[in-house]
């Protein structure tokens, strides 16, 4: 079955460009010292190898000591990218002292400084990775004494690759917040319907039913009734002001008492907890309301049985209100390997074309919000069939 209530929890980009930062800080050393060894050991380049070697051996402990710093934007403090910044600019400069002779092209930390910048990226956004290219790129030129074609297009290649994913984590970060907001507002809207679908299915039938009780005693009864009335109009207005249109269930459509002793039915400690949907709407039978389903039990986790049997007796007291109370009606349960179906079918005088719109729009909502809204909680779907004359038919349907 659906479950009615489905964690949202947003993908973030950003986890895997952390991941992938570490892991590329880690292959540009291996490649900074795997170009050291190769020069070194195969044309000698280097006039003070033993410069070199220390850098190299410092900027290994360097890289796999802050392996942890580069997983999150909370761990890559500011304090620990100008120190980074540091190492990198500092093996740039380093390197004309490891090559006297100017015989290898590339700097000590070669592509590794590039991981730097898009730390910076990655943190701080585009602007950040723009400065710090601009920074490493200085650091070359000085490196080079003067610029030179290779020179212009290293710092071009990292200074437009970080500031394109500067730019994309920004707007990720932008699309993330919105998301969040979204998915809060969502949450807070299906818990004010639930309040008020509860505000319906209790309070204000209740008061329906005063109301209507004490008019037909008449005397002081009538009184308590015309109050009742008036508290339960009241009421509507303040649950359709406070939540907004389209998430109320301030439509109370007035029910009998044992309807709303099924609303307010205690809840199990397990709320999960399976229940035969079957032997809970067998319950609503009388000697107006016929049941039939299987003749075996059909198991539902407990929330989704609360909610149509809910659904049900919604149905039903709408069948009392409207189609009066010698109105017959019918429930048929079956349960398929898709899903499960539940028919509420009466002999009343049928709904007119455009009632239900009508009735929503007057705040009436007890079978958007009461019915249809439980049903789309769980997944499923509530249609109405009624021909004028020939009586409605309400199915719900819950896949499994």
């Amino acid at each position: 079955m659906a479950k009615p209530d489905a964690a949202h929890e947003p993908v973030s980009i950003e986890r895997p460009l952390w991941r992938a930062l570490a892991g590329y800080r880690v292959l540009t050393l291996l490649y900074a010292i795997g170009v050291f060894l190769f020069h070194h050991h195969l044309h000698q380049a280097y006039g003070r190898p033993l410069v070199g070697a220390v850098y190299l051996a410092f900027l290994a402990v360097w890289t796999f000591a802050t392996l942890r710093a580069v997983s999150s934007a909370e761990r890559c403090t500011n304090r620990f990218l100008a120190a980074d910044s540091t190492v990198a600019i500092g093996g740039i400069l380093l390197s004309p002292v490891a090559d006297t002779h100017a015989q290898v092209s590339p700097t000590l930390p070669s592509v590794w400084v590039a991981g730097t910048v898009l730390a910076f990226a990655i943190r701080l956004g585009w602007r950040w990775a723009a400065g710090a290219s601009l920074v490493v790129g200085v650091a070359n030129v000085v490196e080079e004494v003067g610029l030179t074609r290779d020179t212009v297009h290293n710092v071009l290649l990292v200074t437009i690759a970080s500031i394109g994913i500067g730019y994309v984590v920004e707007v990720a970060r932008s699309s993330e917040r919105a998301l969040a907001e979204a998915l809060r507002i969502e949450a807070a809207a299906r818990e004010r319907e639930r309040l008020a679908r509860d505000i319906h299915d209790g309070v204000l039938q209740v008061l329906a039913m005063v109301q209507r009780r004490g008019d037909a005693l008449g005397g002081e009864a009538a009184e308590l009734g015309r109050l009742a009335g008036e508290q339960e109009v009241a009421l509507r207005h303040l649950v359709a002001g406070g939540l907004g249109r389209h998430s109320i269930a301030a439509a109370a459509a007035p029910v009998t008492a044992a309807a709303a002793v099924g609303a307010e039915e205690e809840q199990p400690a397990d709320p999960e907890a399976p229940r035969d949907l079957g032997e809970l709407l067998a319950a609503r039978a009388g000697t107006r309301v016929s049941f039939s389903g299987p003749g075996t039990p059909v198991v539902v986790p407990g929330t989704v049985a609360r909610s149509l049997d809910a659904a049900v007796a919604a149905a039903l007291d709408n069948v009392r209100r409207h189609a009066g109370e010698d109105a017959r009606a019918w429930i048929l349960l079956e349960d398929e390997p898709e899903a499960v179906w539940v028919t509420v079918r009466d002999d009343g005088p049928g709904i007119a074309p455009g009632r239900l719109a009508a009735a929503e729009s007057e705040g009436r909502m007890g079978v958007s919000l009461s019915i249809r809204g439980r049903l789309r909680e769980l997944g499923g779907t509530a249609e109405y069939v009624s021909i004028p004359g020939q009586g409605t038919e309400v199915e719900l349907r819950v896949p499994r």
